[in-house]
């Protein structure tokens, strides 16, 4: 019984003076490591705050940068105890090739979203024009943008294709130019209908001053002489400076005798 419990307590002495030490640096290295995470994590909210990153995404971030940085200090503490990590991590990124390539789509549309969303080419409330799409953006989620259109129909367009495909943001500039082509008939005058556009676009105060509007003959075309008419508006005066200067120009057209052409064909008959 003797021996039994001598050769018992060698063995407890030989593993704690074996591991002791490892365990005492493990929990050790646990506690640094996790006090100097803290301060990490810390420094990259306020590096956030300062760039201004959009609040959906950094609690996402922050999530995300915490658990890759308690990942690797458990890592290393199972390292410094002993464990082979060597087989754990392959078998760990076999398994993650493996689910990567399950939801690589996926993964694609998290990548655009998290792009579109620190480098905002466009956010909430601006008019774009993508994918065959275009409408008010509505949300930007973290796989997806919502769009609603002008008729009012919600378009869900994945965020990969958005952050790597061409767009038209309508909303980044605070002014917009209208163009215009006004077909008259051959024989009219052009610098009465000139006048005419100028003094409509002087009428209507939605259009700017400056710049200045301008209106030049563009195409003497097979049915018609074309006058393009350009003018700037504010974003949100597009399209009803549009809209109405059409109608006006129409009308005014009309009763000043100006003929607006129709597409015709002369037929010569010979015998």
């Amino acid at each position: 019984m003797e021996i039994n419990v001598n050769n018992l307590l060698d063995q407890l002495s030989n593993i704690v003076f074996t591991y002791g030490p490892k365990l005492l640096g493990g929990i050790l290295v646990w506690i640094i490591g996790s006090f100097v995470i803290k301060i990490l994590m810390r420094s990259f909210s306020k590096m956030m705050d300062k760039g201004e990153t959009d609040s959906s995404l950094k609690p996402f971030l922050m999530s995300l940068i915490g658990i890759l940085l308690k990942t690797m200090l458990a890592i290393s503490v199972l390292g410094m105890l002993g464990v082979q990590m060597t087989s754990f991590i392959a078998v760990l990124g076999a398994a993650g090739l493996a689910v990567g390539m399950a939801l690589s789509g996926t993964l694609q549309n998290f990548a655009g979203g998290v792009i579109i969303l620190l480098f905002k080419p466009y956010k909430v409330g601006d008019f774009i024009d993508a994918q065959g799409h275009m409408g008010v953006v509505k949300e930007i989620q973290i796989f997806n943008t919502i769009l609603l259109e002008t008729d009012n129909k919600t378009v869900i367009i994945p965020n990969g294709p958005l952050s790597t495909g061409s767009m038209v943001n309508y909303s980044t500039e605070p002014t917009r130019r209208v163009d215009f082509t006004f077909g008259i008939a051959y024989g009219d005058s052009v610098d009465k209908a000139r006048k005419i556009l100028l003094q409509l676009f002087k009428e209507d105060k939605r259009i700017l001053t400056d710049p200045a509007c301008f209106i030049g003959l563009s195409e003497m075309a097979d049915s018609s002489v074309n006058l393009t008419a350009r003018a700037w508006v504010k974003g949100e005066d597009y399209w009803g400076v549009f809209f109405d200067i059409n109608e006006k120009t129409y009308n005014a057209f009309n009763a000043e005798g100006i003929s607006i052409p129709f597409p015709q064909m002369d037929v010569h008959l010979q015998k």
